[in-house]
């Protein structure tokens, strides 16, 4: 082990002992030792690496020995150092290596100051550009909230003329809905003529519900009344949600409204901001937050749909109010010509009920007499499929009973061949009776609906020519006059 240094209290630095021989050895070299870290430097800065002597010091005392008769022996003993002569006497470093260090020092710190003056020189230059960058950013955000306010502006004007022209509209649909109101209530008697023929024909059962000529007619009839009741009603009905859809366009309008003169405060207040401004603060974070829903786009689209909305409103109420003055103006020549096209559709229709109900009968005779011979020939077939079990059954057993023969005996000669085939023949008529046995049955039991369903429909056209002939056109004998159809007393 080499030692490198100690500190001058050590126990083994007190003065040199005496030895048995005059000079000591010449010192070990120490090892050189080199090191694996290598620490940060700035660029162009070398790094120093931990020098060692590169000279080797003798060390040599002279000492005489205590004993003046005694002579030096020729062979000495292995030289021992001490660490406190080491300490002592054994420079680390020569002048060469003082030199490199030092030109290795100022190289550093001139390395140094070239790096840290182009930083300061980037660092000004960077924080005029920001600095300008933010002026021009700033600038340009006032204007654009100023444009913003323009649009603002602009929109809501918009607004406010087709609000008060929706306003003026729903005033004179309301006035309409009125009148109609008014008139429906006139023409109760020939549409509860009409709607109690509809009500009638609507117990009619099973296919006779039939949208024919008739129900046609019924139906104009009292579209046609309703042009004056039901319809004006119904004409109502439409005005009412129609001026429900206004007030809706109008909602529309106002929170528009009221949301662009809340935009416009808030960016004029947003415009009037400063640099020295009292009511500006930090909001960390506001920056990643985006709460917007529409774009300028949208946004303009949203007020301009707002608009048209509006304006298909209020052409929806002009086309009402039209629709219900030619209402009262059609009304008296299209009833009477629709009463005289319903009585003559009501006779047709009487008269066609009747001869299919007739020719229904017919078919039913035909069907009953079917069903009696579909009986009689499930009643042969039964017994055909009864009489085939028998002879299957003799067949099989004698296949059976052949099975226990023995030995070589077991050959398939030619009673064997007969008899397999006998049963598979007796087998395949067996399915084939069973499965035309299943047709004829379900044959029957088609036959058996049919009939069911003749002697229904005979009800059904039994029922149809009550209403028709007995109930509908019993009350279609008187019709109001004219004057009265009109709203007249």
């Amino acid at each position: 082990m080499e030692f490198l240094g100690t500190t001058q209290t050590a126990n083994y630095c007190g003065p040199k002992k005496g030895c048995g021989f005059s000079t000591l050895p010449p010192a070990v070299p120490a090892p050189e030792i080199q090191e694996c870290y290598q620490p940060y430097y700035l660029p162009g800065y070398r790094c120093l690496n931990s020098w060692r002597p590169s000279l080797l010091y003798k060390i040599s005392n002279a000492q005489t020995c205590v004993d003046e008769g005694a002579t030096c022996r020729s062979t000495l003993r292995p030289p021992t150092i001490l660490p406190a002569l080491r300490s002592a006497l054994f420079c680390r470093y020569n002048p060469h290596d003082w030199d490199q260090s030092n030109e290795l020092q100022m190289r550093g710190a001139e390395a140094s100051r070239l790096w840290a003056s182009r930083l300061t020189g980037d660092s000004m230059r960077l924080m005029q550009d920001k600095d300008q960058l933010t002026r021009q950013m700033q600038e340009g955000t006032s204007r654009n909230l100023g444009q913003r306010l323009s649009d603002i502006g602009f929109w809501k004007s918009e607004l406010c003329y087709e609000l008060e022209r929706l306003l003026n509209e729903s005033y004179s649909l309301e006035t309409v809905k009125r009148r109609l109101e008014c008139a429906a209530e006139e023409l109760n008697c020939p549409l509860q003529v009409a709607l109690e023929c509809l009500y009638h024909r609507e117990k009619r059962i099973g296919i006779d519900l039939v949208h024919d000529d008739v129900e046609k007619n019924l139906i104009w009839e009292v579209d046609l009344l309703k042009c004056c009741q039901e319809q004006m009603r119904k004409l109502a009905q439409r005005i009412d949600i129609q001026m429900r859809d206004n007030r809706d366009a109008q909602h529309a309008l106002e929170r528009d409204l009221e949301d662009k003169t809340s935009a416009q405060f808030i960016d004029e207040k947003c415009f009037n901001l400063r640099n020295t401004s009292d009511c500006i603060s930090f909001f960390h974070g506001m920056e990643k937050v985006d709460g917007t829903i529409s774009v300028p786009e949208t946004w303009a689209k949203f007020s301009n749909d707002n608009i048209r909305h509006s304006q298909n409103m209020r052409a929806n109420s002009i086309r009402l109010r039209e629709e219900a003055e030619n209402l009262f103006q059609t009304l008296s020549d299209q009833l009477w010509k629709q009463f005289t096209h319903t009585n003559l559709a009501f006779s047709a229709r009487i008269s066609e009920v009747t001869d299919v109900k007739n020719k229904l009968q017919i078919q039913l005779a035909k069907t009953l007499q079917e069903i009696f011979q579909a009986e009689n020939t499930i009643m042969l077939l039964e017994r055909s499929i009864m009489a085939k079990e028998c002879p299957l059954k003799v067949a099989q057993t004698r296949l059976e009973c052949r099975t226990r023969r023995p030995n070589v005996e077991l050959c398939k000669d030619i009673p064997q061949f007969k008899l397999v085939n006998e049963v598979f023949t007796i087998d395949d008529t067996l399915q084939t009776l069973r499965l035309r046995l299943r047709e004829t049955q379900d044959t029957l039991q088609l036959l058996v609906m049919t009939k069911c369903r003749l002697e229904h429909e005979l009800a059904i056209k039994a029922n149809t020519l009550c209403i028709d002939k007995e109930k509908c056109m019993s009350m279609r004998k008187t019709f109001p006059c004219t004057p009265r159809l009109v709203g007249y007393t």
